[in-house]
C-alpha cells in the first residue's frame, strides 16, 4: 500500500511523529508521537490546505510517497465508533484519546481513520514506535507547488 504526506521541505525526509507531538491534533494529544498520512496525494494536500491561506502560502512543500508493506497490520476505525461531532475544529478530546490509545496499545502499526476534511475518504495514522515501523519506507519525495486557484 502507498500512502502520502505533504510536508515542509526541511522535514520531508523524516518519518517520526515529532511534529504532531508538539501541538497535538485530531488523533493525538500533545506529547504523543504519530505520523499522519493520507490515501492519496489529493487527500494529503486537502489536509494541509484547510490550514492555509493564499497570503501565507508557503513555497517549500514536498509530497512524500511512503510504501507500507502488505504484511503490516492495519486496524480500521469505523464512523459508528465516533461521536457525532468528531470532525469539528478544533479537535475534541475523544478523538485524541482514540489515537493515544492506538499508540499506547501497539496492537497495530497503522490505524485507518475517517477523514475530517473529505467525507468518505480515509487517513492512515502510523505508530513510529511499533516493531513493524522499520519496514515502512519513503520511496519518493517531490516538490509540491500549490495551485493558487484553490485559495481564491
Amino acid at each position: 500500500m502507498k500512502v502520502y504526506r505533504l510536508s515542509k521541505r526541511k522535514y520531508s525526509n523524516e518519518l517520526n511523529g515529532k511534529g504532531a507531538a508538539k501541538f497535538g491534533n485530531r488523533w493525538n494529544s500533545k506529547g504523543v508521537e504519530m505520523i499522519y498520512t493520507a490515501e492519496s496525494r489529493a487527500r494529503a494536500m486537502a489536509e494541509v490546505a484547510v490550514h492555509l491561506a493564499l497570503a501565507t502560502l508557503p513555497s517549500d512543500f514536498e509530497m512524500i510517497e511512503i510504501e507500507v508493506p502488505n504484511n503490516i497490520k492495519v486496524n480500521k476505525l469505523n464512523l459508528e465508533e465516533l461521536n457525532e461531532n468528531w470532525n469539528i475544529n478544533p479537535p475534541i478530546l475523544s478523538t485524541q484519546k482514540i489515537g493515544d490509545k492506538f499508540i499506547d496499545s501497539s496492537d497495530s502499526c497503522i490505524l485507518k481513520v475517517p477523514s475530517a476534511v473529505v467525507q468518505g475518504d480515509y487517513d492512515y495514522l502510523i505508530n513510529s514506535h511499533h516493531p513493524e515501523f522499520n519496514e515502512i519506507k519513503i520511496i519518493d519525495v517531490v516538490i509540491f507547488p500549490f495551485d493558487k486557484r484553490i485559495f481564491k
